[in-house]
C-alpha cells in the first residue's frame, strides 16, 4: 500500500466522523475529516492521490449522492464507501449506480467497516496503477508519426490493408510495414491488444467517412 494513502471521512455529525477517523487510524491509515461535502471539495486533494472516501449518504446541503455525481464530473478515481441509516436501501442502490464501491449500514460493526475500507484502498491502488500504465501507453501513442496515426485510424475504423493502401496511395507492403512499426512502438503482439490499448487510452480515430 502506498505511503501517501489517505482516508477522507465526510459526515456532518462530529462525533460519528471522529469515531470513524479514530477507528481507521487504529489500523495505521491516516484519516482526514470533513464536516460536509462542500468543505471536502474546497480542500480537494491531488486527483492522483491514493485513498478512499467514507461518507454519510444523508447530509445537509450536498448529500452523499450529490458528492458522487460531483466526483464523476471532476473525473476523480477515489473509491467511495457510503454509510447509510437503516431504511436507506433505495439511496444505497442509487449510490452504487453512481459508482460507490460499497455501502455500510448504521449501526455498523467496526470490523465490517474496516474490511470495506481496506477493500476500497486496494481498489484505489489498482486504479492508480492502471492510470500509470495508461499514461505510459498514451506516451507511446504520441510517438507515432503522422502517417502511422493515419494508418492506425483507418485500421481502427475497420478498413483492410488493401483499402488503406488505395486511399493513401501507397503499397500494401508499406501499410503492413507501418502496422508492424505501430505495434512495435505500442509494445503489443496482436491487433486485438492494439485495439484494447487504443480504447483504454482514449486514442481518437477519425470518422471512417473522413479517412
Amino acid at each position: 500500500m502506498p505511503r501517501d494513502v489517505q482516508v477522507f471521512v465526510i459526515d456532518d455529525d462530529e462525533a460519528v466522523r471522529r469515531s470513524i477517523c479514530w477507528l481507521i487510524e487504529s489500523v495505521d491509515h491516516p484519516a482526514k475529516e470533513y464536516s460536509s461535502a462542500v468543505e471536502f471539495f474546497a480542500n480537494l486533494p491531488d486527483a492522483n492521490c491514493c485513498g478512499c472516501i467514507v461518507t454519510d449518504v444523508r447530509m445537509p446541503g450536498m448529500s452523499g449522492i450529490d458528492l458522487l455525481e460531483e466526483l464523476a464530473n471532476r473525473g476523480s478515481n477515489l473509491p467511495v464507501v457510503i454509510i447509510t441509516a437503516h431504511g436507506d436501501v433505495q439511496m444505497a442502490v442509487e449510490a452504487m449506480r453512481l459508482g460507490a464501491l460499497d455501502f455500510v449500514e448504521k449501526p455498523f460493526e467496526e470490523k465490517n467497516l474496516l474490511e470495506v475500507v481496506e477493500r476500497a484502498l486496494l481498489e484505489s491502488e489498482r486504479r492508480h496503477q492502471t492510470l500509470s500504465v495508461n499514461a505510459d501507453v498514451r506516451k507511446r501513442f504520441e510517438t507515432l508519426t503522422p502517417r502511422e496515426r493515419e494508418v492506425l485510424e483507418m485500421i481502427l475504423a475497420g478498413q483492410p490493408n488493401r483499402r488503406v493502401a488505395k486511399k493513401l496511395e501507397i503499397s500494401e507492403k508499406t501499410v503492413e510495414a507501418h502496422r508492424a512499426h505501430i505495434m512495435e512502438k505500442i509494445g503489443v503482439d496482436s491487433f486485438a491488444e492494439l485495439v484494447t490499448k487504443a480504447v483504454q487510452t482514449g486514442f481518437q480515430r477519425e470518422d471512417p467517412k473522413n479517412a
